[in-house]
Protein backbone atom coordinates (compact mmCIF):
# COMPACT_ATOMS: atom_id res chain seq x y z
CA UNK A 1 0.00 0.00 0.00
CA UNK A 2 1.46 3.44 -0.66
CA UNK A 3 1.75 5.48 1.96
CA UNK A 4 -0.64 8.24 2.93
CA UNK A 5 -0.71 11.56 1.97
CA UNK A 6 -3.39 14.95 3.71
CA UNK A 7 -5.95 16.14 1.25
CA UNK A 8 -6.73 14.92 -2.47
CA UNK A 9 -4.15 12.36 -1.96
CA UNK A 10 -5.23 11.02 0.49
CA UNK A 11 -8.41 10.82 -0.66
CA UNK A 12 -7.02 9.16 -4.19
CA UNK A 13 -4.99 6.48 -2.64
CA UNK A 14 -8.11 5.55 -0.72
CA UNK A 15 -10.41 5.03 -3.71
CA UNK A 16 -7.54 3.26 -5.92
CA UNK A 17 -6.45 0.55 -2.86
CA UNK A 18 -10.66 -0.07 -2.80
CA UNK A 19 -11.12 -0.42 -6.12
CA UNK A 20 -8.07 -2.66 -6.68
CA UNK A 21 -8.99 -5.42 -3.28
CA UNK A 22 -12.60 -5.18 -4.73
CA UNK A 23 -11.75 -5.83 -8.50
CA UNK A 24 -11.39 -2.24 -9.62
CA UNK A 25 -14.99 -1.60 -11.02
CA UNK A 26 -17.37 1.35 -11.06
CA UNK A 27 -19.22 -0.36 -7.71
CA UNK A 28 -15.59 -0.45 -5.73
CA UNK A 29 -14.45 3.02 -6.76
CA UNK A 30 -18.08 4.53 -5.98
CA UNK A 31 -17.64 2.57 -2.19
CA UNK A 32 -14.18 3.78 -2.03
CA UNK A 33 -15.57 7.70 -2.72
CA UNK A 34 -18.40 7.23 -0.18
CA UNK A 35 -15.95 5.96 2.98
CA UNK A 36 -13.42 8.60 1.78
CA UNK A 37 -16.03 11.23 2.01
CA UNK A 38 -17.03 10.02 5.55
CA UNK A 39 -13.50 9.73 6.98
CA UNK A 40 -12.90 13.91 5.88
CA UNK A 41 -16.17 15.04 8.09
CA UNK A 42 -16.29 12.96 11.08
CA UNK A 43 -14.33 10.06 12.79
CA UNK A 44 -15.74 7.05 11.37
CA UNK A 45 -14.11 3.84 12.85
CA UNK A 46 -14.90 0.70 11.11
CA UNK A 47 -14.33 -2.49 13.51
CA UNK A 48 -12.78 -5.68 12.96
CA UNK A 49 -13.86 -8.07 15.60
CA UNK A 50 -11.92 -11.59 16.30
CA UNK A 51 -12.93 -14.82 16.47
CA UNK A 52 -10.09 -17.32 16.06
CA UNK A 53 -8.22 -16.66 12.81
CA UNK A 54 -11.34 -15.14 11.72
CA UNK A 55 -12.88 -11.28 10.99
CA UNK A 56 -16.77 -11.37 12.49
CA UNK A 57 -19.64 -9.55 13.26
CA UNK A 58 -21.89 -10.94 15.72
CA UNK A 59 -25.68 -9.91 16.40
CA UNK A 60 -25.72 -8.47 19.66
CA UNK A 61 -23.08 -9.95 21.44
CA UNK A 62 -24.27 -13.27 20.76
CA UNK A 63 -21.38 -15.22 19.76
CA UNK A 64 -23.70 -18.35 18.54
CA UNK A 65 -25.17 -15.42 16.30
CA UNK A 66 -22.21 -14.88 13.86
CA UNK A 67 -23.28 -12.56 10.57
CA UNK A 68 -20.42 -12.49 8.85
CA UNK A 69 -16.63 -14.68 9.18
CA UNK A 70 -13.58 -13.38 6.99
CA UNK A 71 -9.66 -14.18 7.45
CA UNK A 72 -8.38 -11.61 9.53
CA UNK A 73 -6.19 -10.49 6.83
CA UNK A 74 -8.40 -10.91 3.82
CA UNK A 75 -10.65 -8.49 5.60
CA UNK A 76 -8.54 -5.74 7.04
CA UNK A 77 -6.94 -5.70 3.78
CA UNK A 78 -10.47 -4.44 2.91
CA UNK A 79 -10.43 -2.38 5.74
CA UNK A 80 -7.19 -1.09 5.16
CA UNK A 81 -7.75 0.18 1.29
CA UNK A 82 -9.83 3.15 2.57
CA UNK A 83 -7.32 4.60 4.17
CA UNK A 84 -9.58 5.28 7.82
CA UNK A 85 -7.64 7.03 10.67
CA UNK A 86 -8.60 4.90 13.40
CA UNK A 87 -9.53 0.90 13.27
CA UNK A 88 -11.41 -0.42 16.32
CA UNK A 89 -10.11 -3.88 17.28
CA UNK A 90 -11.86 -6.29 19.08
CA UNK A 91 -10.68 -9.68 20.00
CA UNK A 92 -14.18 -11.61 21.12
CA UNK A 93 -11.57 -14.46 22.37
CA UNK A 94 -9.38 -12.16 25.01
CA UNK A 95 -12.94 -10.48 25.61
CA UNK A 96 -14.65 -13.92 27.00
CA UNK A 97 -11.09 -15.59 28.05
CA UNK A 98 -9.09 -12.20 29.67
CA UNK A 99 -6.62 -13.76 27.90
CA UNK A 100 -4.51 -11.38 25.91
CA UNK A 101 -3.34 -12.54 22.06
CA UNK A 102 -0.22 -10.39 21.59
CA UNK A 103 0.52 -12.49 18.35
CA UNK A 104 -3.02 -11.47 16.85
CA UNK A 105 -2.10 -7.73 17.98
CA UNK A 106 1.00 -7.57 15.79
CA UNK A 107 -0.80 -9.58 13.14
CA UNK A 108 -3.41 -6.85 12.76
CA UNK A 109 -0.39 -3.91 13.23
CA UNK A 110 1.31 -5.48 10.54
CA UNK A 111 -1.67 -5.31 8.00
CA UNK A 112 -2.56 -1.64 9.30
CA UNK A 113 0.74 -0.77 7.64
CA UNK A 114 0.48 2.42 9.90
CA UNK A 115 -2.86 3.23 10.41
CA UNK A 116 -3.44 3.66 14.62
CA UNK A 117 -5.22 0.91 15.84
CA UNK A 118 -7.76 1.16 19.23
CA UNK A 119 -7.52 -2.33 21.07
CA UNK A 120 -10.01 -4.27 23.16
CA UNK A 121 -10.88 -8.01 24.46
CA UNK A 122 -8.49 -9.51 27.12
CA UNK A 123 -6.68 -6.08 28.46
CA UNK A 124 -7.77 -6.46 32.56
CA UNK A 125 -4.41 -5.05 34.01
CA UNK A 126 -1.39 -2.43 33.39
CA UNK A 127 1.10 -4.94 32.25
CA UNK A 128 -1.57 -6.45 29.57
CA UNK A 129 -2.48 -2.76 28.40
CA UNK A 130 1.43 -1.98 28.06
CA UNK A 131 1.82 -5.48 26.34
CA UNK A 132 -1.06 -4.48 23.78
CA UNK A 133 0.72 -0.92 23.48
CA UNK A 134 4.45 -2.55 22.78
CA UNK A 135 2.87 -4.50 20.46
CA UNK A 136 1.67 -1.91 18.17
CA UNK A 137 -1.61 -0.67 19.48
CA UNK A 138 -2.03 3.18 19.58
CA UNK A 139 -4.85 2.97 22.04
CA UNK A 140 -6.54 0.07 25.03
CA UNK A 141 -10.00 0.11 25.65
CA UNK A 142 -10.40 -1.40 29.58
CA UNK A 143 -13.82 -2.18 30.50
CA UNK A 144 -13.56 -5.31 32.99
CA UNK A 145 -10.84 -4.07 34.47
CA UNK A 146 -12.17 -0.72 35.05
CA UNK A 147 -15.35 -1.72 37.07
CA UNK A 148 -14.14 -4.81 38.99
CA UNK A 149 -12.16 -2.57 41.92
CA UNK A 150 -13.61 0.89 43.02
CA UNK A 151 -9.93 2.32 42.84
CA UNK A 152 -8.53 0.49 39.58
CA UNK A 153 -10.24 3.62 37.35
CA UNK A 154 -7.50 5.91 38.71
CA UNK A 155 -4.51 3.98 38.56
CA UNK A 156 -5.28 3.12 35.31
CA UNK A 157 -5.43 6.80 33.86
CA UNK A 158 -2.70 7.70 36.06
CA UNK A 159 -0.48 5.28 34.55
CA UNK A 160 -1.85 5.20 30.92
CA UNK A 161 -3.40 8.75 30.08
CA UNK A 162 -4.53 9.52 27.35
CA UNK A 163 -3.81 6.30 25.77
CA UNK A 164 -7.07 4.97 27.83
CA UNK A 165 -10.53 4.70 26.59
CA UNK A 166 -12.62 3.28 29.14
CA UNK A 167 -15.61 1.02 27.66
CA UNK A 168 -19.43 1.95 28.79
CA UNK A 169 -21.26 -1.02 27.30
CA UNK A 170 -24.55 -0.85 28.63
CA UNK A 171 -27.57 -2.35 28.30
CA UNK A 172 -30.55 -2.35 30.28
CA UNK A 173 -28.85 1.12 32.16
CA UNK A 174 -26.18 -1.00 33.43
CA UNK A 175 -22.70 -1.67 32.38
CA UNK A 176 -22.04 -5.04 31.02
CA UNK A 177 -18.14 -6.71 31.36
CA UNK A 178 -16.97 -9.43 30.64
CA UNK A 179 -17.33 -9.64 27.06
CA UNK A 180 -20.50 -8.18 28.15
CA UNK A 181 -21.84 -11.54 29.38
CA UNK A 182 -22.16 -10.03 33.10
CA UNK A 183 -23.68 -6.85 34.29
CA UNK A 184 -21.90 -4.92 37.34
CA UNK A 185 -25.33 -4.00 38.85
CA UNK A 186 -23.53 -0.07 38.16
CA UNK A 187 -25.66 2.45 36.20
CA UNK A 188 -24.61 4.56 33.49
CA UNK A 189 -24.81 7.82 35.35
CA UNK A 190 -22.71 6.41 38.26
CA UNK A 191 -20.09 4.80 35.43
CA UNK A 192 -20.14 8.81 34.04
CA UNK A 193 -19.68 9.92 37.43
CA UNK A 194 -16.60 7.56 38.78
CA UNK A 195 -15.28 8.30 35.08
CA UNK A 196 -15.27 12.57 35.21
CA UNK A 197 -14.06 12.18 39.11
CA UNK A 198 -10.94 9.91 37.92
CA UNK A 199 -10.61 12.32 34.92
CA UNK A 200 -10.98 10.01 31.79
CA UNK A 201 -9.94 11.09 28.84
CA UNK A 202 -12.19 9.28 26.41
CA UNK A 203 -15.46 6.73 26.61
CA UNK A 204 -16.06 3.72 24.39
CA UNK A 205 -19.67 3.89 24.39
CA UNK A 206 -21.88 0.56 23.27
CA UNK A 207 -25.38 0.24 23.46
CA UNK A 208 -25.28 -3.45 23.22
CA UNK A 209 -28.82 -4.27 22.53
CA UNK A 210 -27.86 -2.18 19.02
CA UNK A 211 -24.64 -4.03 17.93
CA UNK A 212 -25.14 -5.84 15.26
CA UNK A 213 -28.47 -5.01 14.22
CA UNK A 214 -28.71 -2.38 12.05
CA UNK A 215 -31.56 -0.55 14.18
CA UNK A 216 -29.62 2.86 14.44
CA UNK A 217 -27.82 4.24 17.61
CA UNK A 218 -29.53 4.78 20.98
CA UNK A 219 -29.40 8.72 20.85
CA UNK A 220 -30.76 9.11 23.94
CA UNK A 221 -27.85 6.78 25.54
CA UNK A 222 -25.27 9.50 23.83
CA UNK A 223 -26.55 12.30 24.43
CA UNK A 224 -26.36 11.51 28.43
CA UNK A 225 -22.66 10.63 28.00
CA UNK A 226 -21.76 13.48 25.82
CA UNK A 227 -23.52 15.68 28.38
CA UNK A 228 -20.17 14.65 30.97
CA UNK A 229 -17.76 16.87 28.58
CA UNK A 230 -15.88 14.00 28.02
CA UNK A 231 -14.80 12.73 24.60
CA UNK A 232 -17.25 10.07 23.28
CA UNK A 233 -16.90 7.54 20.92
CA UNK A 234 -20.26 5.63 20.07
CA UNK A 235 -20.97 2.27 19.09
CA UNK A 236 -23.67 -0.14 18.77
CA UNK A 237 -26.59 0.53 15.34
CA UNK A 238 -24.22 2.91 13.70
CA UNK A 239 -25.98 2.47 10.11
CA UNK A 240 -25.39 5.86 7.36
CA UNK A 241 -24.87 9.52 7.19
CA UNK A 242 -27.40 10.02 8.96
CA UNK A 243 -26.54 8.09 11.90
CA UNK A 244 -23.14 9.89 12.02
CA UNK A 245 -24.80 13.33 11.39
CA UNK A 246 -26.92 12.68 14.58
CA UNK A 247 -23.75 11.29 17.04
CA UNK A 248 -21.78 14.99 15.24
CA UNK A 249 -24.86 16.77 16.65
CA UNK A 250 -25.24 15.28 19.85
CA UNK A 251 -21.15 15.72 20.29
CA UNK A 252 -19.67 12.25 19.80
CA UNK A 253 -15.98 12.55 18.71
CA UNK A 254 -16.45 9.26 16.53
CA UNK A 255 -18.54 6.59 15.44
CA UNK A 256 -17.84 2.98 15.32
CA UNK A 257 -19.51 0.88 12.20
CA UNK A 258 -19.57 -2.70 11.55
CA UNK A 259 -22.17 -3.80 9.74
CA UNK A 260 -23.04 -0.06 8.77
CA UNK A 261 -19.10 -0.62 6.84
CA UNK A 262 -19.58 -3.63 5.95
CA UNK A 263 -21.72 -2.17 3.39
CA UNK A 264 -19.44 0.51 2.58
CA UNK A 265 -17.39 -1.60 1.21
CA UNK A 266 -19.80 -2.90 -0.84
CA UNK A 267 -19.72 -6.10 1.18
CA UNK A 268 -23.35 -8.12 1.39
CA UNK A 269 -23.88 -10.73 3.72
CA UNK A 270 -25.62 -13.18 1.29
CA UNK A 271 -23.11 -13.60 -0.71
CA UNK A 272 -19.57 -12.74 1.43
Amino acid sequence: MTERREGGDEFVEARRGLGAVLGGNDAATSHANMVACYNATMQVIPAIDLLGDYAVRLERGDYDRVLFRQPIEEFMGRIVATSPELIHIVDLEGARSGSLRSEVVRRCVDVADGIALQLSGGIRSVARARAALDAGASRVIMGTAVWSDPWALSNLVRTLGDQLVVALDVRDDQINVRGWLASTGLSVDDALQRCVDAGVARLHVTAIDRDGTMSGPDLALYERVCASGIAVIAAGGVRDDADVEALRVLGCEGAVMGLGYLERLGITLESD
